[in-house]
């Protein structure tokens, strides 16, 4: 059964730094494209970045320039590099993987088999 784990998350204040880290465990596949999402309380989760198995990144406007997506060489592991934090990243972050073939945008909640819990982000003014 394959698990995703995201790790990373706490408090800091605007302008600040932090790098979440997303772990694909429980299957000897290698080789998943991932993503970042992010979701407040009664709000649809919002994607933030996205990589896939060719190394193409690729980001929406609001985070584009701050944040930044990383994979390791197995591709089983994902780094939200995430700078210059605003008041209104505050969210639940969470990881996700496809094992299918990537061939769509990686926008979209849909595109991924597996999801980590999330790790939470509170950003202070």
């Amino acid at each position: 059964q394959v698990h995703v784990l995201e790790s990373g998350g706490g408090s800091v204040q605007s302008g600040e730094s932090l790098k979440l880290t997303c772990v694909v465990s429980g299957s000897s596949k290698r080789g998943y494209c991932m993503g970042w999402f992010r979701q407040i309380p009664g709000e649809k989760r919002e994607w933030v970045a996205a990589i896939d198995t060719d190394g193409r990144k690729t980001y929406p406007d609001s985070v584009k320039g701050r944040f930044t997506i990383s994979q390791d060489n197995a591709k089983i592991t994902s780094w939200l590099q995430m700078n210059s934090l605003k008041p209104e990243d505050t969210a639940m972050y969470y990881c996700s993987a496809t094992g299918a073939t990537c061939t769509g945008s990686l926008y979209y909640e849909w595109e991924y088999d597996y999801w980590g819990q999330g790790t939470q982000v509170t950003v202070s003014p």
